[in-house]
């Protein structure tokens, strides 16, 4: 309870920072509540009322739409105690049985919006690299949280996840019975029921909603030519194909089709509005493959933004990286103008939260950018060390980034897929990351052959498959030093390979 992040809703008795400084005197009594709420199946109809606060989703958005809105809960102290230890027991369980589905990478322990992106980026770059032009469809449901049906869910819970007995119980009368009032403008409404949905800012809400939408993996898989990958509530749809295959775009419709049909069934609703379609192809491809489209022809964008990332149709995150500078250089404008009311050591920090965090968010995927891009992302660095250090332009950079100890940004980029190599090789990252690796198995015994090596895969372009996860992650790998590969912990690994690296880069 002590390291939960914990706010006050306004059905609290106690504040939260004084309920966890009571810990020691509350906290017997805490635990009895919470164990017989288990042993009998009942939630307490006290840990059921939400307060709701609609929050605007962006600060560009109109705020005189409703639609613009997402409406959080908040629930009592005690609820998310309960919802916690529940949540602790049935993911452990979930991840035990592998009832997840695969390419299901949202509210997941060891998955990412990187991992996600990742994985995509690298099957659409490996399929570009053998001649074949793909389709990305991102399809956004409306509302999704607020209209699961309680029985369906119940229904899953029970024949897919195995949940029954006092459990199932339990789960049913957390659903059941649950109320929420609205708060905005400092004004309380009243209390309405609540007969359908699960509340957003909840504990087991996000992993509700994942087991209610598990059905729709096995729907996409009637489909052998379409891959797919969720987020939460995203769904992202690609199908890659040979010039003479572009048939294959008949089974992407008819499973936007099944898609919709089963969405309808479970009183989820696509919102038309933001789904999109990218077609990556050469130029001279791009008509015609709109052509086979039909009715997704009207949604075909130049590029789309993806979980923050753009994607276009030559995956070179040209107009990404363009976007990201322009941002970078428009915070570090700001910052200069507090120079001089902040210490190094807080100026740093801020750097690093406005500026550091840009650059270093799925970078791994920055793998398609080019030396040029590469070098414009280098240039904001450098202008960030030369702000924090009060470095005249035509003073050399290296020397100042080596006494602030940070990697340029190539180096930053290869510290992050290597990271994530070393978590998929140890069973510390998702299924479909560690799938992209395979171990370099010698054909006769050699004294490598206990080294830890992957196979690097053959690639025909160095701009579409050698730039893949795929290609680059075997083959930084296997550059390093044996000992670094072989090391157990991975908290030794990080410190070890930015020391590494430190010296490539500056050595």
């Amino acid at each position: 309870m002590k390291i939960m992040k914990i706010t006050t809703c306004a059905n609290d008795i106690l504040p939260a920072g004084l309920f966890k400084n009571a810990l020691s005197v509350i906290g017997p009594s805490i635990v009895e509540i919470c164990n017989a709420s288990l042993l009998t199946g009942v939630v307490p109809r006290f840990c059921k009322h939400a307060v709701v606060e609609p929050i605007l989703k962006k600060s560009s958005l109109d705020p005189t739409q409703l639609k613009n809105y997402r409406p959080i809960s908040k629930l009592p102290l005690l609820s998310k105690i309960l919802e916690k230890v529940v949540a602790d027991q049935l993911t452990t369980f979930l991840e035990k049985h592998e009832i997840y589905d695969k390419f299901q990478s949202g509210f997941r322990k060891r998955h990412s919006t990187e991992t996600a992106l990742l994985k995509v980026s690298s099957d659409i770059m490996m399929s570009a690299d053998s001649g074949a032009s793909s389709v990305m469809v991102l399809l956004d449901l409306t509302s999704a949280f607020d209209t699961i049906d309680h029985t369906i869910l119940i229904n899953r819970l029970r024949d897919i996840v195995g949940v029954s007995g006092l459990a199932l119980e339990w789960f049913r009368s957390y659903l059941s019975n649950r109320s929420f009032s609205v708060f905005a403008n400092r004004f309380m409404s009243h209390s309405k029921d609540l007969t359908c949905g699960v509340p957003q800012g909840s504990v087991l809400g996000p992993i509700l909603f994942l087991l209610y939408m598990l059905r729709l993996g096995l729907i996409i898989r009637q489909f052998p030519e379409v891959s797919y990958h969720f987020y939460a509530d995203d769904i992202q749809l690609y199908c890659s194909f040979k010039p003479m295959e572009v048939h294959k775009l008949s089974s992407l419709i008819n499973c936007l089709a099944s898609i919709e049909q089963w969405l309808g069934d479970n009183y989820l609703q696509l919102n038309s509005e933001t789904s999109e379609t990218l077609i990556i192809a050469p130029d001279n491809q791009i008509s015609l493959i709109k052509q086979h489209l039909g009715s997704l022809g009207s949604s075909v964008h130049l590029s789309l933004r993806y979980l923050g990332v753009i994607f276009d149709s030559a995956m070179s995150l040209e107009q990404h990286s363009r976007q990201l500078i322009r941002n970078c250089l428009f915070q570090l404008r700001n910052i200069s103008k507090l120079r001089t009311l902040l210490s190094k050591s807080e100026l740093e920090m801020v750097i690093h939260a406005f500026i550091s965090s840009r650059l270093d968010y799925c970078n791994s995927l920055f793998l398609c950018l080019s030396k040029r891009n590469l070098d414009r992302l280098q240039l904001v660095q450098n202008a960030a060390a030369r702000l924090l250090t009060k470095t005249r332009k035509r003073e050399h950079i290296t020397p100042v980034l080596r006494s602030l100890h940070w990697l340029p940004v190539h180096f930053r980029i290869h510290f992050t897929i290597l990271v994530l190599t070393y978590k998929a090789l140890n069973c510390d990252a998702p299924a479909y990351i560690s799938d992209l690796l395979e171990s370099h198995t010698p054909s006769r015994s050699l004294r490598s052959s206990n080294q830890r090596l992957l196979l690097v895969p053959r690639t025909r372009f160095k701009t579409r498959g050698d730039r893949s996860f795929r290609a680059v992650a075997p083959r930084l790998w296997n550059a390093l030093p044996p000992s670094l590969r072989c090391l157990d912990c991975i908290y030794s690994f990080k410190k070890q390979l930015k020391t590494h690296l430190f010296r490539l880069a500056f050595n």
